[in-house]
């Protein structure tokens, strides 16, 4: 009997779309989904976009690049480009457009990377220890952790999991290698991760935090945000809006200081009448969290916060 696919259901569906929708024209609206994965906010944002609207979706991943390029055969209003948002100016100069109305932004990891073994992503299933998005590029986490020496890994797994055993992890790991044992398997991670930590946080597998970190670390992701954050600042037009869903705190709290540092015009205290050295561009909308009902339904959407901006004049 063959398994059954593993399932995305979208965070805060409803809330993110329509946010983003409210700074869409009546008219010739270009929206940017920078996080494809498998469709679902861009099926809701086409399905309330009129017939001359365009929306181009981004992922890293091949496997949402595919079903993107399927949605994308079935409505001319999608445009597919295989790369991280953070390349969404020169991919958006590449297509010819200069101004976007609306950009999504839904962070993290998606359910399908978590529940497919081979990915590498949990450590609820032994496989390689893989934890690219993008498979067809770039090192593996195993690849790093062969690689890196014991402060880079330490220094890896502290400042992207939070995690205060990350100099034990990294000892036990670099020691590993050297009597010719390296971390190959999700498996053999989670193990030496266990035997490193020696508290332990009620309702957390020790794992946790290093499987969150090193996902960050091969993926860049918090470079990646920081870059996609300028990029749509840039492209968005007068009234278009930014909506970013995070999940922890290493995602959110940049966005957070983004929309707060954009949301004040920066002046120059010798001359306070002087024109401001970086003007007012963007204006804090909403701050929503899921429901009861939702968090019911979707146990994984417990810890995601939506941020809405738009942008000014």
């Amino acid at each position: 009997m063959t398994a059954a696919a593993p399932v995305h259901i979208p965070v805060l569906l409803a809330e993110a779309s329509a946010a983003v929708l409210a700074g869409a024209p009546a008219q010739g609206a270009v929206l940017v989904d920078g996080t494809f994965g498998r469709g679902g906010h861009s099926r809701a944002l086409l399905a309330a976009l009129p017939a001359d609207a365009r929306l181009v979706v981004f992922d890293k991943d091949p496997q949402a690049i595919a079903v993107a390029h399927a949605l994308a055969g079935a409505d001319a209003r999608v445009t597919v480009c295989h790369t991280s948002f953070a390349d969404m100016a020169t991919e958006l100069a590449r297509l010819g457009i200069a101004q976007v109305h609306g950009v999504l932004l839904d962070l993290g990891i998606s359910s399908p990377q978590i529940d497919t073994p081979e990915r590498g992503f949990s450590f609820r299933f032994d496989a390689p220890l893989d934890m690219r998005m993008d498979t067809t590029r770039g090192e593996t986490a195993a690849d790093f952790l062969a690689g890196a020496d014991e402060r880079q890994i330490a220094k890896v797994i502290r400042d992207y999991g939070e995690e205060r055993f990350a100099v034990p992890i990294a000892k036990a790991l670099v020691a590993g290698r050297q009597q010719g044992q390296p971390v190959r398997t999700t498996g053999e991670l989670a193990r030496l991760v266990a035997g490193a930590v020696k508290t332990r946080e009620p309702g957390q597998d020790p794992a946790t935090r290093t499987f969150q970190a090193l996902r960050i670390h091969v993926n860049a992701e918090l470079a990646d945000l920081e870059q996609g954050l300028a990029a749509a600042l840039a492209l968005l037009a007068p009234g278009g809006r930014l909506a970013v869903i995070s999940f922890h705190s290493l995602e959110d709290r940049p966005v957070k200081t983004f929309i707060a540092r954009e949301s004040r015009a920066e002046v120059d205290r010798r001359a306070p009448f002087a024109p401001p050295r970086r003007p007012l561009r963007l204006r804090a909308i909403a701050r929503v969290k899921p429901g009861e009902a939702e968090v019911r339904a979707n146990p994984r959407a417990r810890s995601a916060i939506l941020r809405v901006a738009e942008r000014l004049a």
